[in-house]
């Protein structure tokens, strides 16, 4: 009988960490081609190579892919959710710049701390909601997001920032039951069936349009769609990898880091320098993160 994964909460924060590395990348890509393909080619780019990459590893590793019962339910809900919240963003992405559209989406950790107490009976100690406030106010000097200057597209990573914080917690569930690259694999061939499915719904339209299939103009943006397919992958296997070692909501303030790392690509692919109050957020959201890092530390030691 599977033993239960004993929390280790410095690794699940390592873990999360490199998450957050990767995953503006990733975004940052698709605002790069979101203007030359479909919505649904750049997702369906996303689970082609998490598919790709996971389903054989987890096979060569001897970890079931397919499952049944609770932990296929809940894997299906998982990636329905995944396959909304990477929709939501990609769209937001064309109409808002990098930073903006990450910083607006940092509402997620508040809803995570609430959902993880009421759903998952997690602790959430006041040092632990401080931290997040704490990003939270770093957050909001890093892009000053005005809701009145972008105009509905701002709404779009509130929709994000709901979905992803359900996703987590869903993943959280299942973390300890599946293998991370097992989950994966399986959560690749889940989004692939999606997306088919999908793709025989009538087109709604739009430039590019939402649904369809458009060639690559040249060898670099191919190359581009590749890259969006890996680091995505990539950068969820390590959140789905961090769930299982560590609860929802000490991560939640980890995930902050996330936004130096979207300011300084954006900064370098798209021209957008922070100003002297974003440059103090970014250091107050740092400083926020680095505090559950050391908090963590002295617990582990302590037991």
């Amino acid at each position: 009988m599977h033993q239960p994964q004993k929390d280790r909460p410095l690794l699940g924060i390592v873990l999360m960490l490199g998450f957050c590395l990767l995953i503006p990348f990733s975004d940052a890509l698709a605002k790069m081609l979101g203007d030359h393909f479909p919505l649904w080619q750049l997702i369906f780019a996303r689970f082609m190579a998490q598919t790709l990459m996971f389903v054989p590893l987890a096979m060569m590793r001897g970890q079931a892919i397919l499952a049944k019962g609770r932990v296929l339910v809940l894997a299906m809900l998982r990636t329905m959710l995944q396959i909304c919240g990477i929709a939501m963003m990609f769209s937001a992405l064309r109409f808002l710049p990098l930073a903006d559209a990450v910083a607006i989406a940092f509402v997620m950790p508040f809803i995570m701390l609430i959902l993880g107490h009421y759903i998952l009976g997690e602790e959430v100690g006041p040092r632990r909601m401080m931290a997040c406030t704490i990003g939270f106010v770093g957050t909001l000097m890093v892009v000053q997001p005005s809701f009145s200057a972008v105009g509905w597209p701002a709404l779009l990573p509130l929709g994000v920032a709901l979905i992803f914080a359900l996703f987590m917690l869903v993943t959280r569930l299942i973390a300890k039951e599946i293998a991370p690259v097992a989950l994966q694999g399986l959560g690749g061939i889940i989004g692939l069936t999606i997306l088919g499915l999908l793709w025989l719904l009538p087109n709604p339209g739009g430039t590019p349009p939402m649904i369809g299939w458009a060639t690559p103009p040249d060898r670099a943006a191919l190359w581009l769609l590749v890259a969006l397919g890996i680091t995505g992958s990539l950068g969820h296997l390590l959140m789905s990898w961090s769930l299982r070692f560590a609860p929802a909501a000490t991560l939640a303030p980890m995930q902050y880091l996330e936004i130096p790392m979207a300011a300084l690509v954006g900064l370098v692919l798209f021209a957008e320098f922070p100003n002297g109050l974003a440059l103090a957020g970014i250091a107050v959201t740092i400083a926020s993160g680095l505090y559950i890092v050391a908090r963590e530390r002295r617990l582990s030691q302590a037991d």
